[in-house]
């Protein structure tokens, strides 16, 4: 059955089966506690930033285009996701409806910033996309910083000064803290939930790769100018892998807010240093690659926490970690040896079908 499979269909059946496999071994692990807390504790964001790394590549590795803002899509998708979870929690007493109907919000308004960013800035290329898309991800970290939202018996209050501007009766809730953020929102988020997530982003851009809008796609990366000759309608193509790719962000941030019971807008989780580390993911794991994102993803996740009994050398063996990897992949002597050994598998393989 395998080799009557096309090449496409075959190397995506391989990604399914890691990520699968990998989710029953540490669900396996976890379950009977041969890993620790703190590993058990980051299968959550290890969900998070695959779907991330994975969403990044649609734009990085398969449009062609550098982006910076993945964070600020992210951002939006948690903030919006945790505010309506908040409002809803004594609404909505079923979890899964309650995390449904945060996902979907999250996810629409993420792809909405995709949409109202991407029309202007897709016309844009290079180092100039990177500069606005972080510009992007920047302002949107610090509106929500500075916005205060309350809400009473008369309904919400907005403010941007401090939490008394918000004027709100004495039976009021401050569900927007400003730089505190957001502070209760219901812990929905589970190792389960972060696989279906991975697969379901997956499914999407494995699809869509494969398919006659990612051939447009991929042909507009390789060059614009005879993809235009040919009639591709080249920003709708790059509209439509940008607002996807922040779509995905904004689940990807929905799954982070909810596994928080703390929600708040700073550098490292939704800032330039978030999207520079997604951006690491994608380049070291191969660009346009997904299943190198997603293995690039856990490495780096990981490995901090596996060598933190090493306390000062800890950081030191990350970063040669990093150096290796990228010369592994990108350094010309090394991928003509992947290539070498990828032959003779193929010669040996062949010699025992035979």
């Amino acid at each position: 059955m395998l080799k009557n499979m096309n090449k496409s269909k075959k190397s995506n059946l391989i990604t399914y089966a890691i990520v699968i496999v990998a989710f029953v071994v540490m669900q396996t692990l976890s379950s009977t506690g041969s890993i620790s807390s703190l590993l058990t504790g980051l299968l959550v964001p290890l969900c998070t930033y695959i779907i991330l790394a994975v969403s990044l590549n649609l734009v990085v590795g398969i449009l062609g285009e550098l982006s910076l803002g993945h964070a600020g899509f992210m951002c939006a998708g948690a903030f919006s996701s945790a505010f309506f979870s908040k409002c809803m929690r004594d609404v909505i007493e079923n979890s899964i409806v309650r995390f449904l109907l945060a996902l979907l919000i999250g996810v629409v308004v993420a792809a909405i910033f995709g949409v109202l960013i991407g029309i202007p800035v897709l016309r844009l290329k290079g180092d100039y996309l990177a500069i606005v898309t972080l510009a992007f991800g920047e302002i949107i970290k610090n509106l929500v910083n500075v916005l205060y939202i309350g809400k009473d018996s008369k309904g919400f209050h907005f403010a941007t000064k401090d939490v008394m501007a918000l004027d709100m009766d004495p039976d009021g809730t401050v569900i927007l803290n400003g730089p505190q953020g957001i502070t209760g929102t219901p812990k929905d988020s589970t190792f389960l939930i972060g696989f279906i997530l991975i697969m379901v982003t997956l499914f999407i851009v494995l699809n869509l790769v494969n398919s006659r809008d990612g051939r447009a796609i991929m042909a507009i990366r390789d060059n614009v100018i005879a993809a235009e000759s040919i009639g591709i309608n080249v920003t709708k193509y790059k509209l439509m892998a940008f607002t996807i790719s922040a779509a995905m962000a904004g689940a990807a941030g929905v799954l982070y807010a909810h596994n928080l019971s703390t929600l708040t807008a700073n550098t490292n989780n939704f800032g330039y240093n978030m999207s520079i580390m997604i951006l690491v993911f994608v380049v070291l794991g191969g660009m346009g690659s997904l299943r190198g994102s997603i293995i690039a993803a856990v490495i780096l996740t990981l490995l901090p926490e596996v060598l933190r009994g090493l306390k000062d050398y800890r950081m030191l063996i990350y970063s040669i970690v990093l150096i290796v990897m990228m010369l592994f992949n990108w350094a010309p002597k090394c991928i003509e040896m992947r290539q070498r050994i990828a032959a003779k598998f193929k010669k040996s393989a062949k010699k025992e079908a035979a």
